[in-house]
């Protein structure tokens, strides 16, 4: 099964969709509006003058929000639609930054420095099955004292069916999850119909990886919402937190991470 194609598909397919939705609310970025998160924005930091990579994305609007804090930003997607988006909407917004198109696990054949922050966000290493190669790639590419810096959906969020009705997955990496979709998270009301390959991945093989190659872990922190009104029928019980009704605040549904290269 090649999943980088059939995942490059199901990306590709989703970049027109989203530059249009409600979700992405591009129109308001252009005016200045920042596309991160409160979770993401208490870890950052100062990013004044810091050269960063961001690892996996999609149209560039988070790299560009990066950049408008002050970072030297190149943002990395395999999807050559979604970078052509990235470049028009740097170029709309007055904004300098580098996108490359490249898959994460072949990033080390096109790009050849060192950066301050690596950076990744909401929705990424599920799309890659294999997480010690993942985080050899974000050593590789972080200077000595640079910061690995990531916010993501938490893995007790993807075991569940798209309903929240039953326990479907296992919380533990096991055989690829290949589902076929009408719509998208941004756009369920999408015609567009596709494939995509994921993996489950736990904390503790995230952690692991990241110490393996070096890293030190400096912050963790679990979040009962979500900042996203991504999930299907979630509610919005406080302004900008989403959560499932029949979980209510008793699951993780986001987390953040911290990692320095000595």
């Amino acid at each position: 099964m090649d999943y980088l194609d059939i995942n490059r598909r199901f990306w590709e397919a989703s970049v027109e969709p989203h530059l249009a939705s409600e979700f992405y609310g591009v129109e308001a970025f252009l005016k200045g509006k920042s596309s991160l998160t409160p979770i993401e924005s208490a870890v950052l930091g100062d990013l004044t003058g810091k050269s960063l990579l961001h690892l996996q994305c999609h149209f560039g609007q988070d790299t560009l929000s990066l950049a408008r804090l002050g970072a030297r930003c190149t943002g990395v997607d395999f999807s050559p639609k979604a970078i052509e988006a990235a470049r028009t909407l740097a170029t709309q917004t007055d904004m300098t930054a580098d996108f490359i198109c490249s898959d994460i696990y072949s990033l080390p054949d096109s790009l050849d420095q060192e950066f301050d922050v690596v950076f990744t966000s909401f929705g990424t290493i599920g799309w890659l099955p294999d997480l010690d190669r993942w985080a050899s790639v974000v050593s590789r590419f972080l200077k000595s004292g640079g910061r690995f810096i990531m916010a993501d959906f938490h893995p007790v969020v993807w075991m569940f069916d798209n309903d929240f009705k039953e326990v479907r997955y296992r919380y533990f990496k096991d055989e690829p999850i290949v589902e076929t979709e009408q719509g998208t998270y941004a756009d369920r009301n999408s015609a567009e119909v596709a494939t995509n390959v994921t993996w489950n991945h736990s904390v503790s093989e995230l952690i692991t990886a990241l110490l393996d190659h070096g890293l030190k872990i400096d912050h963790f922190s679990e979040h009962d919402y979500s900042p996203f009104n991504c999930f299907k029928d979630a509610v919005e019980n406080e302004p900008g937190k989403f959560r499932i009704p029949q979980f209510g605040n008793r699951i993780p549904m986001v987390y953040a991470i911290v990692a320095t290269k000595p």
